[in-house]
């Protein structure tokens, strides 16, 4: 959900830090590229939403419960990194609804010393509008919330409360599976600390290379934003490969590549696991699940 709710910029900057905890909802470490084929869907198959910052518009099957899990590492200077360790728990309410919660842990290193903590938790709560619109292809819309359970003060919150709205395009070209985001971001306060406005667009890709292993790239941005909390715009390139293990289990890695104001390179690791069905139901999830393969 890196991911995930937009507007959120990467750290550093101790006010990137909370709204990096929204964009797990659409996102910051880590959300993949959704992609689908034509077979008859399988409920208990994992349908990724990491690595990449972006999320797809389809939903987890109604009654079905399926977490991810990872880590993002940016190194910040000779003598300071930071690890993201971001956790997005999904549960289907129904045909098409998806709910996600979204807590996630952050530990920074300066100078030998070392802060951890939490982050801001998000609430969302996925949309699927549509699955054949004659341009968008399967649309989603995303609302969410995030709650300000980090600590400002250390940089792992926004101090305030925050209320996000995405919008979520995904379609197929062929084996090539396309989602395109764009998110807008409120917080209350006084924006000393995190920007009261900002902004988030993503471009995600993801392809078969070999079997079970595919490939995921995105461009993501996020555009300059004003006040006392105010940050240059960010523009970043994510990258890597991933593994499904089985149906149920699929596996990313790769790398976050600055192109403007991102910092330096990030590496990240992560797993999507379907656990299982919470209660019976007869219906399907939006799409078949699991990143493409080369069968």
């Amino acid at each position: 959900m890196r991911r995930r709710c937009e507007g959120s910029r990467p750290y550093p900057a101790t006010r990137r830090t909370s709204v990096a905890s929204l964009a797990l909802a659409a996102s910051l470490v880590a959300r993949y590229a959704a992609a689908q084929g034509p077979a008859a869907p399988d409920p208990h198959a994992a349908q990724p939403e990491r690595p990449t910052v972006a999320t797809h518009a389809y939903t987890v099957a109604p009654g079905w419960v399926e977490i991810e899990a990872g880590f993002q590492r940016q190194q910040q200077g000779a003598l300071a990194d930071r690890i993201a360790v971001p956790i997005v728990l999904k549960i289907g309410l129904g045909p098409r609804l998806q709910l996600d919660i979204a807590p996630a842990m952050d530990r920074s290193a300066e100078n030998g010393r070392i802060q951890t903590g939490i982050t801001d938790m998000l609430v969302a709560m996925k949309w699927r509008v549509t699955d054949a619109a004659p341009i968008l292809g399967t649309f989603a819309i995303q609302p969410a919330v995030s709650l300000p359970t980090g600590d400002a003060n250390a940089g792992r919150g926004s101090g305030a409360a925050g209320m996000n709205i995405l919008a979520i395009s995904s379609r197929r070209f062929g084996p090539v599976s396309v989602d395109l985001n764009a998110g807008y971001t409120r917080f209350g306060g006084d924006g000393s600390i995190t920007p009261k406005n900002s902004t988030v667009w993503t471009v995600a890709a993801a392809f078969p290379i070999a079997g079970r292993v595919a490939w995921a790239a995105e461009v993501f941005g996020y555009p300059g934003t004003s006040g006392p909390g105010g940050a240059p715009p960010v523009v970043a390139f994510l990258t890597g490969p991933t593994l499904t293990v089985r149906p149920s289990l699929v596996l990313d890695a790769g790398a976050t590549f600055d192109v403007e104001g991102f910092g330096g390179t990030a590496v990240y690791g992560g797993v999507t696991w379907n656990i299982g069905r919470l209660w019976r139901t007869s219906a399907l999830p939006s799409r078949r699940a699991g990143p493409p393969t080369v069968r």
